[in-house]
């Protein structure tokens, strides 16, 4: 291009001139604003400088100048626009302040009265609620005045909602007046607004609130004549209203139908009258005098004649009046007269006493079996007189039950008269009657008393029950099974021991089974004596003499039954089962003792023998020989041997106590031991005993304590088994009593009995083991140091017993042990203990 430029003499010689045009140019267009003279001079100096320009540079300084003019003209424009715009904007803004202030006074205006403004300005957006909802609804947030329900009652609730859904979806305005749950009339106004839908609350006062109030009181009282007036006009009986002149004004279909018009306005119209003249004259007297006129009347309804009960009232502006076929009810009560004639007479020959009382509690009815049961007088039935002076009346002849609260239980009684249902009452009479009352309620009201008699019947129902009741008590209380067959050989009567005897079902029994199926349910138990019954059903269901049989069933479950079939005078029979097992069983087993009670005594007294003989011999020898080595004369022991020597005879001596007791307690039980009865010196047995003890008192450290009366005096006994037994007591107490203790030895004369006590201060017997200290080989230390063999007081109580005495403990856990012997003064001889 630079190259193009220079061939065309576009070189760079030409820039300075170039340039001096668009300066040129530039200061032209700068004053422009300056002013005609400067952009002159301007001019003029641009057309000197153009002059020495060549073509093709003046084509340049063109181009170039049309861009600067283009841009200044597009800078002046801006900045005219610029100022036009500043001065809009401002206008605008002036504009929106004073919009602003309108709406703020306009708000203020809207909140001056109790209203509410709800907007919805799309369907999406939340509604935009304006005022305070509380004064108008009583909701406490604001979106819960849309919430229809909680303050209007569901009807104008309904209507109001559909009002809105009808505004914000067709644009569609509404205006209706509304009365809150609390009594507040709200007119409700909703209308389009600049697309957008805007409900309007607000309330209602002064004259259009007493407007609002009468066309709402208005349009309750339209609801209530429209149902009236089509109840009526569905009345199926026909119904008039006259206007003050005593012409139809109004009719139903029912009256049309009557008259045989086509419809009520043809027969309102025609003046089409269902009653005659009379009738209708004598209705206008009864209602100028102030009263209801009430007839019945004949009538032709739809061309039949019929009779009418008429009602007619006036109304202040006329009269209304009403006619009910009484055609049938007429003739139901024509026949009801004629059917309670007939059910009277009927009634009369009846033995049942029978009265009727009408609603009015007046006798209507009575027949003849009621005068004879209560002995009324004709005349004062014939009075009909009331149902609580007949009650007065049967209460002085006292032919009524005793009550304490008559007047409460008469009440009850004509409680009848408004029950649906029959009531059955017992009357027990002071003289020993029974009546039996049924009250019926009658459907024209009124009661019908029903009186039976039944004093003869209760009293043999009662002996007869007594006596079943005494013969099924007294068979089921029989250990016997008992049944009893009747002549077709059928159970007519069994009791509860034969139904367990044979295991068999009460409900199968109760079908009356035969003897043949009884015996079928039977055999199972009969085993091997499955054929016994063949004998007890001939006997039963035999045709030939007939006798008392007796059998011996022994079952296969063990059980021995004795069977007997008498016959009766009835030809029945008596069959009873006897469970003798128990007896059967005591008696074998009675008989294995006594053969095991023989063969035990041989064999006891085999054993005694032997222990007799065995024992006690080796013994004693032992015990002599331990003497002889213990014996000076015989040579010098040592300590120790003399020690062990003593050792070995106290040992001895033990044994030979415990042999003496086994020994003498096998001769008691078998009866062999005989009593050396003689005179007891009670003093001599004492110290005889207390003797024997003095070793074991001095080893133990135990005083012995002897209280004796001065004239003790003595008794018959065996001083030997007495000593024996004083001895073994003392022992006993001396074991369980502790070191430095004491027992006492106490003996007194009674009337006819020596009685001993022994006591110490042991630990004591505590209850549970004070009846186990007299069986044999029972011992227990109970804290001390004593250890015996348990025979001692067994031997004590045998003896005891021998003497025809007894022997008893009392005792206290911690405070120690008194045990009281009782010998009499005068025992058997020959006395031997019984087990």
């Amino acid at each position: 291009m630079l190259e193009r430029g220079r061939q065309r003499g576009f070189g760079f010689g030409a820039r300075p001139r170039i340039r001096l045009a668009a300066t040129s140019l530039l200061a032209i267009a700068a004053s422009m604003h300056a002013g005609a003279a400067s952009a002159q001079g301007v001019a003029d100096q641009l057309l000197q400088g153009l002059a020495g320009l060549r073509q093709y540079e003046l084509i340049a300084l063109a181009l170039l100048s049309g861009l600067l003019v283009f841009a200044a003209a597009a800078a002046i424009a801006l900045v005219r626009i610029r100022a036009a715009y500043a001065r809009k904007l401002a206008a605008a803004q002036t504009e929106i302040a004073i919009l602003h202030d309108e709406a703020e006074r306009s708000l203020a205006l809207l909140l001056t009265e109790p209203q509410v403004v709800v907007v919805w300005r799309d369907a999406k957006s939340d509604p935009e609620i304006i005022g305070d909802p509380a004064p108008l609804s009583g909701v406490s947030t604001p979106l819960r005045i849309l919430a229809f329900g909680t303050w209007l009652d569901p009807v104008r609730a309904r209507s109001i909602e559909q009002g809105v859904d009808a505004l914000r979806r067709r644009g569609e305005p509404f205006s209706t007046i509304l009365t809150t749950l609390h009594g507040r009339h709200v007119e409700a106004e909703g209308r389009p607004i600049g697309g957008a839908a805007v409900l309007r609350l607000r309330d209602v006062t002064g004259a259009r609130l007493e407007s609002a109030s009468l066309a709402e009181r208005y349009q309750a009282l339209e609801r209530e004549m429209q149902s009236l007036r089509q109840m009526l006009d569905a009345a199926p009986v026909p119904i008039w209203v006259r206007n003050a002149e005593g012409k139809l004004a109004f009719a139903n279909r029912a009256y049309a139908a009557a008259v045989e018009a086509a419809e009520p306005r043809e027969a309102v119209a025609r003046g089409i009258e269902l009653l005659d003249s009379a009738v209708r004259a004598e209705a206008a007297r009864v209602r100028a005098e102030g009263g209801i006129f009430n007839q019945r009347v004949p009538a032709v309804v739809a061309g039949d004649r019929r009779v009418l009960d008429v009602f007619e009232a006036g109304t202040g502006q006329g009269a209304a009046g009403i006619g009910i076929d009484a055609s049938e009810a007429e003739r139901m009560r024509t026949e009801l007269a004629r059917a309670i004639n007939a059910h009277r007479r009927v009634l009369d020959q009846l033995a049942t006493a029978v009265a009727t009382f009408g609603a009015d509690q007046r006798l209507v009815f009575y027949n003849a079996a009621y005068r004879r049961l209560f002995e009324l007088d004709d005349a004062f039935l014939e009075d009909r007189p009331t149902d609580s002076a007949v009650l007065d009346r049967l209460r002085a002849s006292r032919q009524l039950p005793e009550q304490a609260d008559f007047r409460a239980w008469k009440a009850d009684l004509h409680e009848a008269y408004r029950s649906p249902e029959p009531r059955e009452h017992w009357w027990h009479l002071p003289g020993g009657r029974t009546l039996r009352v049924v009250t019926t309620a009658n459907p024209e009201g009124g009661v019908t008393y029903l009186f039976d008699d039944i004093s003869e019947r209760i009293h043999l129902e009662s002996q007869f029950n007594a006596l079943n009741r005494i013969q099924r008590e007294t068979l089921d209380a029989l250990a016997e099974g008992v049944a009893v067959f009747g002549s077709d050989g059928r159970l007519r009567l069994s009791n509860h021991a034969f139904v367990e005897s044979w295991s068999l079902s009460p409900q199968a029994l109760s079908e009356h089974p035969h003897i043949e199926t009884i015996a079928g349910w039977c055999r199972p138990y009969l085993g091997a004596n499955a054929d016994a019954w063949k004998a007890l059903k001939h006997a039963v269901t035999g045709l030939g003499q007939r006798t008392p049989i007796h059998r011996h069933f022994e079952c296969a479950d063990g059980r021995v039954l004795d069977c007997a079939a008498v016959p009766l005078p009835d030809g029945g029979t008596l069959v009873t089962f006897r469970d003798v097992t128990d007896s059967v069983r005591v008696e074998r087993a009675l008989i294995e003792r006594t053969e095991a009670l023989e063969a035990a005594d041989v064999l006891k007294n085999a054993f005694v023998r032997h222990v007799s003989y065995e024992l006690r011999s080796p013994l004693t020898t032992i015990i002599g020989f331990a003497q002889l080595l213990d014996d000076p004369l015989i040579g010098p022991l040592t300590e120790k041997q003399r020690e062990y020597i003593g050792h070995i005879t106290e040992s001895s001596a033990t044994l030979l106590a415990i042999i003496n007791d086994i020994l003498d307690l096998a001769t008691i039980d078998a009866g062999a031991m005989q009593l050396n009865l003689g005179e007891v010196d009670v003093r001599a047995a004492v110290e005889a005993a207390a003797d024997g003890m003095r070793a074991r008192l001095s080893e133990n450290g135990v005083r012995l304590d002897i209280r004796l009366p001065a004239n003790i005096g003595s008794f018959t006994g065996d001083e030997k088994r007495v000593r024996q037994v004083l001895f073994n007591l003392l022992s006993n107490a001396v074991g369980f009593s502790p070191p430095g203790g004491t027992v006492t030895l106490a003996a007194e004369r009674a009337r006819d009995a020596v009685v001993f006590r022994v006591s110490d201060q042991g630990p004591g017997i505590p209850p549970e083991l004070q009846e186990r200290v007299f069986e044999r080989f029972e011992s227990h230390r109970l804290g001390s140091q004593h250890r015996g063999a348990g025979l001692g007081l067994a031997i004590v109580r045998s003896l005891l017993e021998l003497h025809g005495g007894r022997i008893h403990i009392d005792s206290t856990p911690g405070t120690g042990t008194v045990a009281t012997c009782i010998f009499p003064i005068h025992a058997q001889a020959g006395s031997q203990a019984a087990e």
